[in-house]
């Protein structure tokens, strides 16, 4: 499926990867531009944060769980987890420092998040998931097998639908989306994933901030307010509200030195052919 909105999606066809799709749809929820096969289901690593992250902040307006309780190390709370302020190390259920001290992205924490809310609702998280958010936005090509920090597979039509509901949302209240897409604990430091130490290095809940960070994996003309997710497995969600669209990408090769090359300029491009 293509599209001449935005003509610039077209530079996927460039990329070093087996398979590429990709979209950009608007704060209204319409589709400016698509390229490639949409419908394909990729996995999405850490992509599958955000996804987490929104059913983790419904579970929070229905009341089953609070985002400041406790959770995680002793004194660590949800906001802390979403946040990637908790402590926790990557990858492991190990202590590296004290709550809301440094920023450390954490698999682990994630996984804690996935716990806790199963606990609180007496449904599976990846069940949880399913009937919070996925279900609601007709995003029948996802599912979450495993870990809630990693382990979702979608589609670029599905996560189109994703990228809209947050930037226009019906399933959590406005200031909540506000909340998760502001710097939480600003100023602290911490390793980007891919590109290295940022200072600082701003996170929201759930959702990577841009902020001033350099290098990034958005575009260098992209907002400071620019948040969103990118995964090891090729894969990327950002959503740009001064330019008040949302972009999509999507393949089937690991994140490397390919992806950092060609990330930036297409980004560049997207936001070029939607200001035109």
């Amino acid at each position: 499926m293509k599209s001449s909105m935005v003509p610039s999606l077209a530079a996927i066809e460039n990329w070093p990867v087996p398979t590429a799709a990709a979209a950009v749809v608007r704060a209204d929820g319409t589709v400016a531009g698509s390229h490639g096969p949409t419908g394909h289901r990729f996995p999405l690593a850490s992509v599958t944060k955000p996804l987490a992250a929104y059913a983790v902040l419904v579970a929070y307006e229905e009341g089953a769980i609070d985002l400041d309780e406790p959770a995680g190390p002793e004194g660590a709370t949800v906001r802390h987890l979403l946040a990637h302020t908790s402590g926790l190390a990557f990858d492991e259920n190990r202590v590296q420092a004290a709550p809301g001290a440094r920023r450390i992205y954490s698999n682990t924490g994630f996984e804690v998040l996935g716990d806790l809310v199963a606990k609180a609702t007496d449904i599976p998280f990846a069940d949880y998931l399913h009937q919070a958010v996925l279900e609601p936005l007709g995003m029948t090509s996802t599912s979450l097998d495993g870990s809630p920090a990693k382990d979702a597979v979608s589609t670029v039509d599905d996560l189109v639908r994703f990228a809209a509901e947050v930037q226009a949302p019906r399933l959590l209240d406005a200031r909540t989306v506000l909340d998760a897409m502001t710097v939480t604990y600003p100023g602290l430091t911490g390793i980007l994933p891919g590109y290295g130490h940022q200072r600082p290095n701003d996170w929201g809940l759930g959702f990577e901030i841009r902020g001033a960070k350099a290098p990034h994996w958005t575009g260098t003309t992209s907002s400071p307010r620019t948040f969103g997710h990118f995964g090891q497995s090729g894969t990327f969600l950002w959503i740009d509200p001064d330019a008040r669209a949302a972009c999509v990408a999507l393949t089937d090769r690991a994140f490397g030195p390919w992806a950092i090359e060609a990330w930036t300029p297409f980004t560049d491009a997207v936001l070029a052919d939607l200001r035109r």
